[in-house]
């Protein structure tokens, strides 16, 4: 009996040893520790009066954008861009496969400019689907391609969020820390793709101003948007924007009052925030993304903040528990409404903000 036990103990420690090695030494990641903390806020529970659109027709819509006709589009993650017409009908316009297409933007020359992930910027107009671009300067492949917002002149800024790790990785990114994002700009006329800033942390949503003086990028697991100038005595230089915001901010877009709306994620639960503290923790959720789904709870709740242009928070809307609506992040205001892009939802959040 005394031999079977010493048998047994030595392979569950064999086995014990040999998950640890797995871990640690084959990890996809090297982790450093940040202590990065959101603000704390009150909760409420605004957002669980939204109006759901679309419902059951838009598979995980990321992000949002309306064309100057008022014509709302979402790409989805069954590979399709839908649109909702002026009388609240949708429709699928156009299918390009594959689950991942993530920001949208209004384009100029009409239709829109679609993030794909694994292709690059793409066009996207009643005539067909193109690439815009697809690769940087220096030949590289432009991969996780993220948001993008086009200027009156027609060129594109556009975020990648990692340089290291893909889409269906992103968790790792976050995990590890170190910041592989970038923000380019697409130049329409010579069909170049220029590097603007780099090492950035999970660069995600991207936002221009009223006046077009500067772009704002957001810097997800650093909880902050940094400001890059694009004119007067700043061009060219970087600085800090809002930082310490209530939650991990995704994408962001301009108000027509020329305020900016973030859609803010969970990326911790409260209860198990200890598990971001450790390096072999880290190693522990980048080999199990049901783990770290589980530790990070996406769909805990719902926040999106309205930030005025010096920086400062005007009004905060929650879903505090997550009853309605979670995960939120896109959050457009079009016509004295709030529309919400969420990727745990089929459907397209709408609340009032009249009285909101």
């Amino acid at each position: 009996m005394g031999s079977l036990v010493r048998v047994c103990s030595s392979f569950i420690l064999a086995v014990l040893v040999s998950i640890a090695v797995q871990i640690l030494f084959f990890s996809p990641i090297d982790p450093v520790l940040l202590d990065l903390k959101p603000s704390t806020t009150t909760r409420d529970n605004k957002l669980q009066n939204i109006i759901k659109l679309g419902d059951g027709h838009v598979k995980e819509p990321e992000d949002l954008c309306v064309d100057k006709e008022g014509t709302m589009y979402t790409a989805t993650r069954d590979g399709w861009i839908k649109r909702m017409l002026r009388n609240g009908n949708w429709e699928n316009w156009k299918h390009i496969g594959g689950d991942t297409l993530i920001g949208v933007t209004e384009s100029k020359e009409g239709g829109i400019i679609v993030c794909d992930s694994a292709r690059g910027l793409l066009r996207v107009r009643e005539d067909g689907i193109s690439v815009l671009t697809s690769q940087a300067n220096d030949g590289s492949k432009i991969r996780f391609a993220d948001d993008a917002i086009e200027d009156w002149d027609g060129n594109v800024y556009f975020s990648i969020v990692s340089t290291k790790f893909d889409m269906h990785h992103w968790h790792l990114d976050f995990l590890e820390a170190r910041p592989h994002g970038q923000l380019f700009k697409y130049t329409a006329k010579s069909n170049e793709s220029v590097l603007l800033l780099d090492n950035l942390a999970f660069a995600n949503g991207v936002a221009l101003s009223k006046d077009q003086d500067f772009l704002l990028i957001c810097e997800t697991w650093r909880y902050r948007c940094l400001r890059y100038w694009l004119k007067g005595e700043k061009k060219g230089k970087t600085d800090i924007f809002v930082e310490n915001l209530p939650g991990a901010p995704d994408n962001i877009n301009l108000a027509p009052d020329g305020t900016f709306w973030i859609g803010l994620i969970q990326l911790s639960s409260e209860r198990l925030e200890f598990m971001y503290n450790y390096k072999i923790t880290k190693h522990l959720l980048a080999a199990s993304p049901r783990l770290f789904n589980f530790v990070a709870d996406l769909k805990r709740r719902a926040r999106v903040v309205n930030v005025g242009t010096d920086g400062k928070i005007i009004r905060k809307f929650e879903d505090g528990d997550g009853k309605v609506i979670n995960f939120v992040t896109s959050a457009l205001e079009f016509e004295e409404h709030l529309y919400l892009g969420s990727l745990s939802s089929n459907f397209v959040g709408k609340l009032p903000l009249h009285g909101a």
